[in-house]
């Protein structure tokens, strides 16, 4: 059993320890000013945590929002879209509807790349390829339906070609490191052999590099300006039927072809009558005259056959 003296040096000692802690925490609280937790430790009870990164000029907005940003929206720069699409429109007049068609694509940054005209009159048609802004799509689809009496037909299609893009990158970055490395050993060869070996491979690495950028550069040239064909069809005026005025010689001829018409259907009954149908009426009454006759005969003799005789 511990004595008085130990008892009390134990309570002095646990009190010293309790206001020592609270002054500690009374420090900590005085260094986050605001009520606001100190960095590296957890509101629920000490735990600590990495320190939230402060946000970058114009990212204001996104930390606001609880960080999260908007990986899918289609207004991304880093987005490579390639969009085409077709419009048929019926206008009034051909000549008038081009160039203000043009005028509206020219004034959003785009160009005519091909055009094809042909038809008159009533078929006249016109077919244009336009090449537009990829961020001028929506207000160039606006210009060209304003331009137009009536839309006819209205197609569009996308195709995203980040991956491609990317992919090629990484690949031309690839190529472009192999060709280095070859340039390094070209310096270092000595042989005939060795050189036109390394030269050969120079080459080819060469010339897919160039391929390659190629086509990374067409297609982001594609996604920079959407295709839109334009056809314009004419408007065809409405056909005004005049009442047709009476003709006594076209009556006259028009009755004697009807007239014609029946008599060459009368004969040609008769002729069907007289080479078919009569031969066969013609046997056709020969056999029921002789079964008539035949008939008539048996009667005849049943009748004499039964009647009484004189005298008896």
């Amino acid at each position: 059993m511990l004595s008085f003296g130990s008892r009390r040096r134990a309570v002095v000692a646990v009190v010293a320890v309790t206001l020592m802690t609270l002054v500690l925490a009374a420090c900590g609280s005085a260094a986050a000013p605001g009520g606001v937790t100190p960095a590296g430790r957890d509101v629920a009870g000490g735990a600590t945590a990495a320190p939230a990164p402060k946000p970058a000029d114009g990212d204001g907005e996104e930390a606001s929002n609880g960080g999260s940003t908007d990986r899918y929206a289609l207004d991304r720069p880093d987005l490579l879209i390639i969009k085409t699409g077709s419009i048929v429109i019926q206008v009034a007049g051909i000549d008038a509807a081009l160039s203000a068609a043009t005028d509206a694509i020219a004034s959003l940054g785009g160009y005519a790349s091909a055009s094809e005209r042909s038809g008159d009159d009533d078929d006249a048609y016109a077919s244009v390829t336009y090449r537009i802004p990829a961020e001028r799509w929506e207000q160039a689809l606006a210009a060209i339906r304003a331009i137009g009496d009536k839309v006819l037909d209205e197609r569009s299609a996308t195709d995203d070609v980040t991956g491609q893009v990317v992919d090629l990158g990484a690949r031309i970055k690839n190529l472009q490191a192999t060709e280095a490395a070859f340039q390094q050993i070209m310096t270092r060869a000595t042989a005939i052999k060795d050189v036109l070996a390394v030269q050969a491979e120079l080459t080819q690495v060469r010339g897919e590099i160039e391929q390659l950028t190629a086509q990374k550069n067409r297609l982001e040239e594609q996604a920079a300006l959407s295709t839109l064909m334009v056809t314009f069809s004419l408007k065809s005026d409405p056909v005004v039927t005049s009442t047709k005025e009476f003709d006594p010689g076209t009556e006259v001829n028009e009755a004697t072809a009807s007239l014609v018409r029946i008599l060459q259907a009368v004969a040609a009954a008769g002729i069907w009558f007289g080479i078919v149908w009569l031969p066969i009426l013609l046997v056709i009454g020969v056999v029921v005259l002789l079964a008539y006759a035949i008939v008539r005969r048996i009667r005849r003799s049943s009748a004499a056959e039964f009647a009484p005789h004189g005298g008896v």
